[in-house]
């Protein structure tokens, strides 16, 4: 693998990734499965990339676990999840069908399996076009998640109504092979145009999807295409929400999922229609660090999975320099007053987040190759994405740095974004006013 590549952040080989798939722990291991097109650095016909991990930070290699050509799946093995029963690995995913002709398209959910978690076989075709509600469209229907509840499986599966706007359907089985339609499980349609990548943790009522082209609200929905969770419970079937919020506040994070049995979430770390300056070093696309996440009081909190080993502890920062390309750092601050940080800081670049009045400020306008989207907003012409302060005795700080990214989090919040600095600049500046602070950075 070339060394223009994230230290510890995952990518394929080579070429284009995108949404994580299937996240479970089998056999000893976390496997991330992904949407990848192994022939081109740009979007493709999906197969299902699979990488291993004992610790969520060094990742091996497996052969591909799904590659289209099935004619319930020759044009593309869209994204889905992972359930064991009985010590089986089973696969739920969309078969993608392009009929060239985008009303003839059909998006229908398949089932794979697997007893070593290496080598899968299809069994075809479990959710067809005839188990689809007349009010939804055939070519826009995917991405399942299952899981189970009391005495049976539940799916739930993306669509979007014809000449309409997005939802989630849900579908019960008791064998994992015939399922039937329940309901639409939200109470209101997606003001954006669809719905994608529904996730489910029981445990912690927590549901989270994705919306595409949602209109702006607030600090929410800056990017044409967002991340959304909600707390709530499931009465009648349908999801019955506590509370709403954004997963991530930064340019680049989407279609997160859950080891559910875990409470450990990754994403895939870029962002649909925009361009992808790691194209000059052979990948496009990987994921997002690991996050371990908990609800507490109906909100959703996450804490990047952090290495043990400690390279220094200082005490009281006011002024700190420090050359980093690469690095985990984690601040603890009580009482705190100012903070402005810098990162990849050189000659013509540099990457900023600061504490401005009430809000957090993250800005990459100086931050390397331009990332453009179609984005309009004044904020993200110019680089930028805020995110709201907590008034809090005490503030936890994280900092993922790696080649291409930053990932912030701040008692709980996240913000992460793409940047593609010069490869030597790496000057790290920290100014920070307040009663008392600790400032540790790891080893990877």
């Amino acid at each position: 693998m070339s060394n223009n590549r994230p230290l510890y952040h995952l990518t394929a080989d080579k070429n284009w990734i995108n949404d994580p798939n299937g996240l479970i722990f089998y056999k000893g291991f976390y496997h991330v499965f992904y949407q990848h097109h192994p022939f081109g650095l740009d979007w493709g016909p999906m197969h299902w990339g699979h990488q291993v991990s004992k610790d969520l930070l060094h990742w091996e290699h497996l052969p591909f676990a799904l590659t289209p050509g099935n004619s319930f799946d020759k044009d593309g093995c869209f994204s889905g999840s992972s359930i064991v029963v009985n010590d089986r690995l089973y696969i739920f995913y969309t078969g993608f069908i392009n009929n060239e002709d985008p009303e003839k398209i059909r998006q229908q959910q398949c089932i794979a399996y697997s007893d070593d978690g290496i080598h899968f076989t299809k069994g075809g075709l479990v959710i067809g076009e005839d188990k689809l509600p007349k009010e939804f469209a055939p070519n826009d229907f995917r991405d399942p998640c299952v899981f189970v509840e009391n005495d049976r499986y539940v799916m739930l599966v993306a669509a979007r109504r014809i000449n309409g706007r997005g939802n989630i359907l849900r579908y019960e089985s008791f064998d994992l092979l015939h399922w039937e339609f329940v309901t639409a499980i939200l109470k209101e349609d997606s003001k954006g145009t669809m719905i994608e990548c529904p996730d489910y943790i029981k445990d912690l009522n927590l549901l989270t999807y994705c919306e595409q082209f949602q209109p702006v609200e607030g600090y929410l929905h800056h990017n044409l295409h967002t991340n959304i969770y909600e707390v709530g419970e499931f009465v009648d079937k349908k999801f019955m929400s506590f509370k709403k919020g954004m997963i991530d506040y930064g340019f680049d994070f989407y279609a997160p999922q859950f080891f559910m049995d875990k409470g450990i979430l990754i994403a895939w770390m870029n962002m649909w229609d925009r361009n992808n300056p790691s194209k000059k070093y052979g990948f496009t696309g990987s994921m997002t660090i690991p996050r371990k996440v908990e609800v507490v009081n109906n909100e959703l909190l996450q804490t990047p999975v952090m290495p043990q080993n400690v390279l220094y502890e200082l005490k009281n920062v006011t002024n700190l320099t420090d050359h980093v390309v690469t690095g985990f750092y984690r601040l603890e601050i009580e009482g705190l007053k100012s903070f402005s940080l810098k990162l990849r800081k050189g000659d013509k670049h540099e990457t900023s987040f600061v504490l401005f009045e009430d809000e957090w400020v993250f800005n990459r306008s100086r931050s390397g190759d331009e990332i453009a989207g179609k984005e309009k907003d004044s904020d993200s012409v110019k680089g930028i994405r805020r995110m709201p302060l907590k008034k809090l005795e005490k503030h936890t700080l994280y900092v993922v740095l790696d080649k291409f990214s930053v990932e912030l989090f701040v008692d709980g919040v996240s913000m992460t974004s793409l940047i593609y600095p010069n490869e030597d600049e790496d000057l790290l500046q920290l100014k920070i006013q307040s009663n008392l602070n600790l400032m540790t950075r790891f080893k990877f």
